[in-house]
């Protein structure tokens, strides 16, 4: 199995979702204002991000963790609309950063599918 992207996962989305209760105001600046109770939404995406990160070191259920994380970053994938969109509302991430984080949500979907959901297959 790919130990080293799994633990880099895990890592990435742990350190994610403890950051969303660390700083939740630097997250809820983020979410669309189309999107009802804002400060809720990131406590949640907060909780999937760190179970989704320790579900992926356990083999048996590795699959289903990869699958919510894939679902978890189809649901967050209209923020980076919204701040591509918004550029103004977010003066301090350049534009081409904003514009860069499109395409990275796909590659981290690739990742995360590649490492993790294929596992039960």
């Amino acid at each position: 199995m790919h130990t080293g992207s799994l633990y880099a996962i895990a890592a990435l989305f742990i350190g994610a979702g403890l950051a969303h209760f660390l700083w939740p105001d630097v997250f809820v600046r983020v979410v669309p204002p189309y999107f009802p109770r804002p400060l809720l939404l990131v406590y949640l995406s907060g909780v999937a991000e760190v179970a989704g990160g320790v579900g992926v070191l356990i083999p048996t259920v590795r699959p289903y963790a990869g699958w919510g994380l894939l679902l978890l970053l189809c649901a967050v994938f209209p923020v980076h609309i919204y701040m591509v969109r918004e550029p103004d509302a977010f003066p301090q991430i350049p534009l081409w950063a904003l514009y860069a984080r499109l395409p990275l949500q796909f590659v981290l979907m690739v990742w995360v599918y590649w490492a993790a959901c294929r596992a039960g297959m």
